[in-house]
């Protein structure tokens, strides 16, 4: 079984350049994107149902903005839409796709980057948060959460970490809850389950500002984060780095679980 993440940064930028051939050479099962930034009337044939795909889509109710899909072979037995919290929904930050026994989610944290109050609202959405993923764990079936979660867990996810201890993304309050996801909960960093180590290298995220993508002054804010059964099945992980659709690297994982 073969999954991918990729925040889009704008599902119609992505489009022109290059996106959706390489999702139909890409061969995946499930793709999980985030930042559409687009409404369900934006979006051709071709977005909703490219090459063997079929789109589902949880869109923010403000244009341009937020936005998460799920690109699937196979149609999902169900679909969920957010997480039961009416300002949190409204922005459209969760898709959930059952197959089975197994559960594949598409979700994208709040950035606090833009001031204080987006800081406000994604303290908020995490504090909401952590009751669903323990309500998820409690569920007995295999979940794979796959999306920007917009923040860098540890020293090694980011190249500028001493200089953004007090920046969103890396703040320590930010850095102890995702550690409660894992520690907690018993979820797995998927990617850091195959490459402990990996600095430079595991970047998924750049900076458009100071020539930080021909720097890899990057960020690893992108994650496949599992129950410990499906994580064990990990395979292989790998970030796309040739060609650019994004701001963001597709993080695609291979997952020995029969899809």
């Amino acid at each position: 079984m073969k999954i991918i993440t990729l925040n889009l940064n704008g599902i119609r930028s992505a489009a022109r350049k290059g996106f959706f051939p390489w999702l139909a050479r890409s061969r995946a099962d499930v793709v999980c994107v985030q930042e559409l930034k687009a409404q369900e009337a934006d979006l051709d044939d071709a977005m909703r149902a490219p090459a063997s795909y079929r789109g589902y889509f949880s869109h923010a109710d403000k244009k341009g903005y937020s936005g998460v899909g799920l690109y699937c072979r196979r149609e999902p037995d169900r679909l969920v839409e957010g997480i039961g919290v009416r300002d949190v929904d409204r922005e459209g930050r969760c898709l959930r796709a059952d197959f089975g026994p197994l559960s594949v989610i598409s979700v994208y944290l709040p950035s606090g980057s833009s001031g204080p109050h987006r800081q406000k609202a994604k303290f908020e959405f995490m504090d909401s948060f952590f009751p669903r993923l323990k309500n998820l764990a409690a569920e007995g079936r295999e979940i794979l959460l796959c999306g920007d979660w917009n923040i860098a867990h540890k020293e090694i996810d980011l190249k500028n970490w001493r200089s953004n201890r007090k920046n969103s993304g890396f703040l320590p309050e930010e850095r102890d809850w995702l550690t409660r996801v894992f520690d907690e909960l018993g979820w797995v960093d998927v990617y850091r389950r195959l490459h402990p180590a990996t600095t430079g290298e595991a970047y998924t995220w750049w900076s458009n500002r100071g020539q930080a993508w021909a720097k890899n002054v990057g960020w690893r804010i992108d994650y496949h984060i599992a129950t410990p059964k499906l994580a064990a099945g990990a395979k292989r992980a790998a970030i796309y780095k040739k060609q650019r659709f994004s701001d963001h690297a597709p993080l695609t994982v291979d997952y020995d679980y029969p899809f």
